[in-house]
């Protein structure tokens, strides 16, 4: 039995080229739409797409419905299934259009793949997820060792992430020359930097603490003493793997070369986090960490905005809706602060006059920024 259909193969290069240049998809998001598409062709036997039904889009739904997850075990998560029914809904309202097909397919005919509303409401809803405190990196930092170069970078590393709140990938391709010492912060430049969007702008270091920005300073002057780094070397470099006085590949130290991607940084942070005797938290989540810090803290509207820029986000709104949810116990804390409030607004205890500052603070910026 064939696996693929001559005719679609076409019309699929045709697509995902449109995805490519014409919808600035990277490669990598192309590669799930195709993934996507494969299944359902699995599904319906490799027929050509010009001869759809509706059927076969309630059948691929239920195959999906029914589908385990080969890692785990499980039903795929609704999330996934989700991903996959709306790329072949944009696949099949775009081919809809195209020349050869328009006869054979109706645009309504993509809203077959539409989930139904509960799963598409289970499989979209932002949930909490563990946050780390700026003090719960800080034990890790002080548990870490700094007696190997593996070990010296490792540590620098965390102490950066919570330092700049840079992403993953973007440390992974940091030069030296991109952090200023003196001037206390980093140029993300896309042309270099694995930026998110490819977003070229300027950070300066968060205030979490000089012993954080110490172990950054020590580290960079270490790698230019040391090791005699120039300004185009990594800032943090990857290991280096050789043959060990046992004749065994291992690592030897550092290499002079970027890291690939940001998988290894993803390693270091889980290594780090379970020898603290904590658990784990990804790179990502220290941005989190940041715009709850920023919160606290920032006592203007413009305070909060040069905070989230700093993040590198366009809008405030992307650190409010991204990053800026309450966490569930104070969330209880300003709920209970409510409940002993006088009716009349007036503060009958030292604790209340919490609630009426914070929530006067919230109206002025909520102003500032043209929010209702």
């Amino acid at each position: 039995m064939r696996k693929h259909h001559p005719r679609n193969e076409r019309i699929k290069r045709r697509y995902f080229a449109y995805l490519e240049e014409a919808k600035r998809m990277k490669p990598s998001s192309v590669d799930q739409v195709a993934a996507a598409i494969a299944v359902f062709e699995a599904s319906t036997g490799w027929r050509d797409f010009r001869n759809f039904h509706i059927e076969q889009a309630r059948k691929f739904k239920r195959d999906l419905a029914q589908q385990m997850n080969p890692a785990t075990g499980k039903p795929l998560a609704k999330a996934t299934v989700y991903s996959r029914l709306m790329a072949l809904r944009a696949f099949f309202l775009w081919l809809a259009g195209q020349p050869g097909y328009r006869s054979c397919l109706a645009y309504a005919d993509a809203d077959y793949f539409n989930p139904s509303a509960n799963d598409s409401r289970v499989a979209t809803a932002t949930r909490q997820r563990p946050v780390p405190t700026v003090e719960q990196v800080k034990l890790v930092l002080d548990t870490m060792s700094s007696a190997t170069e593996i070990q010296h970078r490792d540590r620098a590393l965390i102490a950066f992430t919570l330092l700049t709140g840079a992403r993953d990938d973007a440390i992974a391709s940091l030069s030296l020359k991109h952090v200023d010492l003196e001037r206390r912060s980093v140029f993300q430049d896309a042309r270099e930097v694995r930026t998110k969007n490819a977003k070229t702008f300027t950070s300066w270091f968060f205030p979490v603490g000089e012993d954080v920005e110490a172990v950054v300073s020590d580290w960079i002057a270490w790698l230019r003493r040391e090791k005699h780094f120039g300004e185009d070397d990594p800032l943090f470099p990857a290991t280096k793997i050789g043959l060990n006085a046992d004749g065994h590949f291992a690592s030897v130290g550092l290499d002079r070369k970027h890291w690939k991607n940001a998988h290894a940084i993803r390693r270091i942070f889980k290594s780090a986090f379970e020898s603290a005797g904590l658990d784990y938290f990804h790179p990502h989540s220290f941005r989190k960490t940041l715009a709850r810090l920023g919160e606290q803290i920032c006592p203007t509207a413009e305070a909060f905005k040069a905070w989230s820029q700093n993040l590198g986000h366009e809008s405030v709104m992307t650190t409010f809706r991204s990053y800026g949810e309450v966490q569930p116990e104070r969330q209880a804390e300003i709920i209970r602060s409510l409940a002993t409030r006088p009716p009349d607004g007036q503060s009958t205890s030292p604790g209340s006059q919490l609630v009426p500052v914070e929530a006067d603070k919230l109206n002025r910026l909520f102003a500032k920024l043209g929010i209702d």
